[in-house]
Order: structure tokens, then sequence, then C-alpha cells
């Protein structure tokens, strides 16, 4: 099936443009140009990614992505021509999973939009395997619940392992996962990744599923093993 997508971008030009694009790629478009339009499209669901311009008339795009949030987890890339940093940060915490500052090409647009949907897909799969031991990532929640105790994780907490589960046997490098889970760069003074990693075992174990481990691989990062399929 062709992936659906939701467009809202006020200048009708670039609106056009990528409507084309995404429906040479074999997309199915939803094009609005203004956020109330938007929102009522995304209401009546059925998306598999959404992409929205910030500054947009009537519902802008931060607002609307705080609607979706409520009740809906898909993924969402956010344009915006300011370029500030707040604006990405004010993105992020709002549930965005990606931000693309204007202008931008469209072979980087289309490399984002592929690793999002590769990302979606394999959590999809992730969380039917999961299911069958006892252990569901449930998205919408943003947790993990396992023979259904729930973890209580926060937002990085669950990136971090949906992020490691979706790379079995893995090794994840440092800069990989701040990029990914924390979206920011990494630098070597910085310990938030490994706090982050302190916290998840910690109630890992607290649910009862500590055979999950996190094991750091000396020179390369983390990597999650199942230790009953050792």
């Amino acid at each position: 099936m062709s992936p659906t997508l939701l467009l809202a971008e006020d200048d009708p030009y670039l609106r056009q443009d990528l409507e084309r694009h995404f429906q040479r790629r074999g997309f199915t478009v939803t094009a609005c140009e203004t956020g109330t339009q938007a929102l009522s499209a995304v209401q009546r669901g059925g998306f598999d990614l959404l992409l929205l311009d910030i500054m947009l008339p009537g519902v802008d795009g931060l607002r609307l992505l705080d609607e979706l949030r409520r009740d809906q987890s898909v993924p969402v890339m956010l344009m915006s021509a300011l370029g500030a940093e707040q604006d990405r940060i004010s993105g992020f915490t709002r549930g965005a999973d990606d931000y693309l500052p204007k202008p931008f090409s469209l072979a980087e647009l289309d490399a984002r939009v592929d690793a999002l949907l590769r990302r979606v897909a394999l959590d999809r799969r992730q969380a039917q395997a999961s299911n069958d031991a006892g252990l569901t990532l449930d998205q919408n929640a943003q947790d993990l619940v396992h023979q259904g105790r729930s973890a209580g994780l926060t937002g990085s907490e669950y990136r971090l392992f949906a992020t490691l589960r979706a790379h079995p046997g893995e090794a994840l490098s440092k800069a990989f996962l701040y990029q990914t889970v924390l979206h920011r760069a990494f630098t070597s003074l910085d310990r938030g990744l490994d706090v982050h990693v302190c916290n998840l075992r910690r109630k890992l174990a607290d649910i009862g599923a500590q055979h999950l481990q996190i094991q750091a691989v000396r020179g390369q990062g983390y990597i999650l093993v199942d230790a009953q399929m050792s």
C-alpha cells in the first residue's frame, strides 16, 4: 500500500511542488494550506506521516502538534524558515520526530522521510514481537509494559529503549544515540545519555524485565541484549 502523507504548507508554490514530488514517489497526499484545514484532516486520522510548516495561518504547526499528540503517535516532521534553536527545541519537546529547516533539498527531505517511515515500520514489527513475550511498547503513552506492569518511562527513556530494540545485536554509537534519542550532538563532557541508560536499567529491573540488558561496548556505544535468548 502507498504511504499516506498530510502536507500542511501555506506557500502555494512550495506546497504544489512537494505535493507533486511525493505523488511521483507513490505517496497518497492530502495537501492543506492552513492549520485549520490540517487539524480537520488529522482528526480523521489514517496518515503514515505528517509534514507540517510551523508558521501556518489559523492553527500554527506547534498547536497542531499539541492537538495531535493527545491521541495519535503518527510521526511528524516540522518545517520552518525560522531556523532558531528554540523552535527546534519546542518542536521536539512537544512530540515532533524531526525538524527540517528551510530551505532544504528534496534529496535531504526524502532521506529524512524514508528514515522516519523505516523507524515506524521497525517499531511496529518490534512491538508485535514484544507482545509475544509479554512485553509491549505503548507508543501513545511512550511507555513500556511488561506482564501488565508499566515502567513509567520518560520520553527520552522510551526513545532510547525503542531505538536499541529496533537494532537487535547491534552496538549503537553514542553519537548516533545522542542525535536520535536526545536530539543533540554528542560531546565528551555530556553525561546525559549515561544517566538515561542507568535510569532505564533500573526501571527494567523494577518491572521484572531485567533479562533485557543494556550493555556498554567499549569504544562503540550501547547494545540491547536479551539474556533469555543468549
